[in-house]
């Protein structure tokens, strides 16, 4: 039998009054934090009277309520099913109800009832986790009933001692800078602008061999002498040119003074300067080809003084400031003048070339940022593209973009196999998480939140990541601490109490 009591408008007032003051009255209890019979909860204590339908039973002496959260096929709502004190089922409409959630972290959640059947329909969703302290608070005929009990669900104490002895850190949800890259292979390698090979302008026997591998040079230091006849040749050859040309220079003089005082004939004043000419001509051509071969101006002018055993000396000067990187030359070895005997770079700066995939070439532009790393050293450095090359290669189905790195301790070696991380986006994300911080709890990707030493798993919803920080879109607030770095240790404590879904 359903209860017959007065339902008159003014009743309906002083029952809604009536709740009213017994809400104020919770929500003033509800202003501390959840006491530690309530919030450490047997995690696997299900032994609590169960209704008809094998849920919750709350009891006095004259009213009982069974609390289920229906979740099949929608979201969770309560529905609670009242009962006289012999399980007779009682009309929803006579029965005025409340409930107050009291969430881990101060939150109150109020729910209402509207009668549906034979029971009592929640007007709002039960959000997860469903664990929080719950206070009921119903109005039957006239009489009050209040009932409170604790539902724990993903939930566990842990001691800063325990923290600290499974190493696990605490973080703050916050907002932060993401950044979205690409990974792509990549090898160190010489700057070829500032790389050298050595080659000797004429053929010739090595006679001294001054630098090594590995050795630094300056431009202009010497590095190997050669002994060569065709310079010799060439010196010989300027030599003579000297001569003849003060020989033809001693002539033209004198054909000159002889010509103005009317004693020669202008044809042999014109014959003489021809010849000067010419001379001159000859000089400097020899001068030019020495000039080619390497020898400095201040040797070729001295060239007429010199002694004759230096005439086939030719001496191998570096072409700029770096490092030799390689070296093929050896002492009285045969040296062709297409033959490379020294390599020099100045690896002050080095190329990073990118291996760009044809599916990645929209994402990767000039001027980008870049990290590159070294698993091998352990080390990484940013830069920026500087080039993008315009071909994809037939056997590679790729393009290489390109890096200019600054390395003035010469920490990145050509031949050096790294990985390329390039900035694809860049935005202001509200709130983020450690990618370590998120597990998986039932069907949910959580993070453990932490109030006082009390940890709960929370669901969120995530977004971008970068690989070390996930955006959170909802389930949490920012400052909200939580469990980062090894929190598969709180996740594990939490199972050792026993799953506790129950609804």
């Amino acid at each position: 039998m359903h209860s017959s009591y007065d339902r008159s408008p003014m009743s309906r007032i002083g029952t809604i009054a009536a709740l009213g003051v017994a809400a104020l009255a919770l929500w003033l209890i509800f202003g501390r934090e959840p006491s530690p019979a309530l919030a450490e909860g047997e995690a696997g204590a299900l032994a609590y009277p169960r209704g008809p339908h094998g849920a919750r039973l709350l009891s006095d002496s004259s009213l009982q309520l069974e609390m289920t959260i229906y979740e099949t096929g929608i979201p969770p709502q309560f529905r609670v099913y009242p009962y006289d004190r012999d399980l007779k089922p009682i009309a929803p409409q006579d029965v005025d109800l409340r409930v107050y959630l009291h969430r881990l972290g101060g939150r109150i959640d109020t729910i209402t009832f509207t009668p549906e059947a034979d029971y009592l329909q929640g007007r709002v969703v039960v959000e997860e986790p469903h664990s929080f302290d719950v206070k009921v608070v119903a109005r039957v005929a006239g009489a009050s009933h209040a009932w409170e009990y604790a539902q724990v669900e993903g939930k566990v104490k842990l001691t800063d001692a325990q923290l600290e002895t499974a190493a696990i850190s605490i973080d703050t949800v916050r907002a932060r800078r993401m950044v979205s890259t690409i990974a792509l292979p990549g090898e160190v390698k010489p700057n070829a602008t500032q790389m050298a090979h050595v080659v000797p302008p004429v053929a010739g026997v090595v006679t001294e061999v001054l630098k090594q591998e590995g050795d630094r040079v300056t431009k202009g230091e010497l590095i190997a002498v050669l002994n060569s006849r065709e310079l010799a040749d060439a010196k010989s050859a300027y030599i003579e040119a000297e001569h003849h040309l003060e020989f033809r220079q001693t002539a033209f003089v004198r054909e000159d003074a002889l010509w103005k005082k009317k004693i020669s004939a202008e044809r042999d004043y014109l014959e003489a300067k021809r010849m000067l000419d010419e001379a001159q001509l000859a000089q400097r051509v020899a001068g030019q080809k020495l000039a080619v071969f390497g020898v400095p101006a201040e040797t070729i002018r001295g060239l007429p003084d010199a002694p004759a055993e230096t005439l086939p000396r030719l001496e191998i000067r570096s072409p700029l400031g770096g490092r030799v990187t390689a070296r093929d030359i050896t002492v009285g070895e045969a040296v062709r003048a297409d033959e490379p005997i020294f390599t020099i770079a100045d690896l002050s700066t080095v190329w990073v070339d990118v291996t760009v995939y044809a599916k990645d070439l929209l994402a990767v532009r000039e001027g980008q940022d870049a990290t590159v790393r070294s698993s091998d050293l352990g080390a990484a450095v940013t830069g920026r593209v500087t080039f993008v090359g315009p071909l994809v290669g037939e056997g590679t189905r790729s393009a290489t973009a390109r890096i200019v790195l600054s390395n003035p301790n010469g920490t990145w070696r050509p031949g050096l196999f790294v990985s390329v991380e390039l900035v694809t986006a860049s935005s202001s994300v509200p709130m983020v998480v450690s990618a370590e911080a998120i597990q998986t709890f039932r069907d949910w990707k959580v993070v453990f939140v932490r109030y006082g030493d009390q940890f709960e798993a929370r669901p969120v919803e995530l977004g971008r990541t970068d690989g070390t920080w996930v955006e959170v879109l909802s389930g949490l607030k920012p400052g909200v601490r939580y469990a980062s770095r090894n929190s598969f240790a709180v996740k594990a404590e939490i199972g050792k109490l026993g799953a506790t879904h129950d609804h």
